[in-house]
Order: structure tokens, then C-alpha cells, then sequence
């Protein structure tokens, strides 16, 4: 790592995963956080001190337009998504965004298009994809550890308490789908693709936002149960089932450690300690696929996005969960 120069990172939206992300930046050797933007200059220069960013910016606007930057996260609302990447790719910046990619497919095209065309490195940033047990466990799967796979069981859930307003605000795309529920669908379409059929129902808070969904992936041989929530905890283990075995991914699954392959009524427990939180390892693959000047990464691709974000808007669809700040770009 030390024969690269090091790749400087701006992270625009200051709230709890960019605390996260920026303490694993922090572990990544040839990755430097150089500015941080907020919608307030304070925030902004309060983030940069505890985290060692040299500049502080009071507008997105100011900090796409850094010339000292390589790349930027992304960390903002859902809504802003689309328009926030486009504005930085079109400053020349390679981006990492937060999940979801955007509201819907269209957005999330018009996000791909504009990082084809700047010929910019952009990425979701899946996190779970890139996590080293998730990884194996795939790599077990495609291997036929467990035989073929019938059945996916996930969900992501926990009771927010009182609702916080940026967890259920329907102008930003809250509710539990959007913010929660595309790791259970991510799960289920890695493992088993585009579902033939979707089936999907919600209970909603009075702002319109869905306080719980629960989702049905039909495919040609096997189904896939999936459930996020706002309003009530679960386990937040993932099993995946073949004719031969399953795998139990252990809690937090899309953040795991862990996971538990059971066959022959045999348990073998395989552990993979990430280092740092786990956003070290969609770090590294960014500044991998920057170093080698792709625009893609393979392990999640820009197709991937459109795949899962279609997926979304089918659930959605489904459910009758519309966002009134969709399809305000051009």
C-alpha cells in the first residue's frame, strides 16, 4: 500500500454511519479524509477535528467542488441520493453512496448514466457484500455445500420507540423498506437472483411511511420470506436452506462475524472477524477498482443496484408506498 498515493475521501451528510464509516476510513492505510460537508458549517467543523479532516465545508455544494478531492461518500437521506451523486460525479468525483441507491429505478439509471459518461468509479455502498462471512458464504453455496437452495429466511427488525422523525419522514423515503428491509431482499436476490413473482404487504405510520413490511420472493424452485420492522425486534438471523444443508448466518446477520453451516446434522462454526466496523472492506474494493480505472465493481455492480432497486419498486408497488420527492430530477 505504501507505493500508492493515498486516495482523499470527502463525506458529505454528518449523522450516526458517517461517524461510523469515518472511523473505518481511518483503518484503511492509503485512504485519507480530507473535507467533510454538512448543511452547517459547525457540524461540519466539528466532525472534521474529531476526525482529523483538514477541511470543513457549510454546503454540499462547496465540497463537490474541493480539487483536492479523489472521491466522496455519500450519507445523506435517501431522497438526495440521486441528485448528490450526480452533482459530484459531474465535479469529477468518484462516489460511494449510501444504500439505498435511490428512491427508484429511475433515479438509480439516471445515477449510472452520469458515472458512465464522466467515466467516474460509483458504487452503493452494500457494506453486506463485501463482509468476508458473507463472502464465504456465497462462495459455499456456489460450491454446492448446502445442494440447491429452496428457501431464504431473513429480516431485519428492530422497535425505534418513538419514531424519529427521519426514520418515517415520507418526503426523505423513510419507513423500514427503504432504510432496513433492502438487506433481506439483497439476501435473497445474491443468492437466488430476480424473483419470478413478488408478494408484499405493509402497516404504516400516519405519515405514510411503512412501519413494517413483509415480502414473499417466488422463483422457479424456491421462495424466499423476508420481513423488515421499526416496530418490533428479532433475532436478525438469516438461514438459507438446500436440498443438502443450510446456513445459518448468526446475529447482526448483515453485519456478521459469523455464520453456522448445519449438514448431516453436523454443525461447523466458520468466523470471519471484520476488522473495524466492516466498511473497510467497500473501501478497499472502491480504491481497488479506482487504482485499476474501472467504474464498476464487480462484487456489486451497477447492475446489481438496478436489480435490487427494481425488486423495491415491485415491493413497493405491491404495498402502495409512493414518496412525494420522487422523480424530481430531469
Amino acid at each position: 500500500m505504501a507505493r500508492y498515493k493515498k486516495i482523499k475521501w470527502g463525506i458529505i451528510g454528518l449523522g450516526n454511519i458517517a461517524h461510523q464509516f469515518a472511523k473505518d476510513l481511518a483503518l484503511v492505510p492509503d485512504a485519507e479524509l480530507s473535507a467533510v460537508g454538512s448543511r452547517t458549517i459547525a457540524k461540519a467543523q466539528s466532525f472534521a477535528k474529531q476526525y482529523g479532516a483538514k477541511r470543513a465545508y457549510g454546503s454540499y455544494d462547496e465540497l463537490v467542488a474541493d480539487p483536492d478531492l479523489d472521491m466522496v461518500y455519500i450519507a445523506t437521506p435517501h431522497d438526495s441520493h440521486a441528485s448528490l451523486t450526480i452533482l459530484s460525479l459531474e465535479h469529477n468525483k468518484h462516489v460511494l453512496c449510501e444504500k439505498p441507491i435511490a428512491l427508484n429505478y429511475k433515479e438509480a439509471r439516471q445515477m449510472i448514466e452520469t458515472s458512465r459518461i464522466h467515466h467516474k468509479f460509483f458504487m452503493e455502498a452494500f457494506w453486506t457484500r463485501f463482509n468476508p462471512s458473507i463472502q464465504d458464504v456465497l462462495l459455499k453455496i456456489k460450491n454446492g455445500e448446502i445442494g440447491d437452495v429452496k428457501y431464504i429466511n431473513a429480516d431485519f427488525a428492530f422497535n425505534i420507540g418513538a419514531p424519529q422523525e427521519r426514520m418515517i419522514d415520507l418526503k426523505t423515503g423513510g419507513g423500514s423498506l427503504l432504510d432496513i428491509g433492502v438487506y433481506p431482499l439483497f439476501l435473497a436476490y445474491v443468492v437466488l437472483g430476480i424473483p419470478d413473482g413478488v408478494l408484499a404487504s405493509s402497516n404504516f405510520y400516519e405519515s405514510g411511511a411503512d412501519r413494517q413490511t413483509s415480502m414473499i420472493l417466488q422463483y422457479d424452485n424456491a421462495q424466499a420470506v423476508l420481513h423488515s420492522s421499526f416496530v418490533s425486534p428479532s433475532d436478525m438471523v438469516a438461514t438459507i436452506s438446500g436440498t443438502e444443508g443450510r446456513i445459518r448466518i448468526n446475529a447482526i446477520w448483515h453485519e456478521t462475524q459469523s455464520y453456522v453451516l448445519i449438514k448431516n446434522n453436523h454443525s461447523v462454526v466458520y468466523q470471519f472477524p471484520t476488522k473495524g466496523k466492516g466498511f473497510t472492506y467497500e473501501i478497499e474494493e472502491s480504491h481497488q477498482c479506482i487504482r485499476n480505472k474501472k467504474i464498476e465493481s464487480n462484487l456489486w455492480s451497477h447492475q446489481n443496484s438496478l436489480d435490487l432497486i427494481k425488486i423495491v419498486d415491485e415491493v413497493r408497488n405491491q404495498t402502495g408506498l409512493k414518496f412525494p420527492s420522487e422523480n424530481q430530477l430531469n
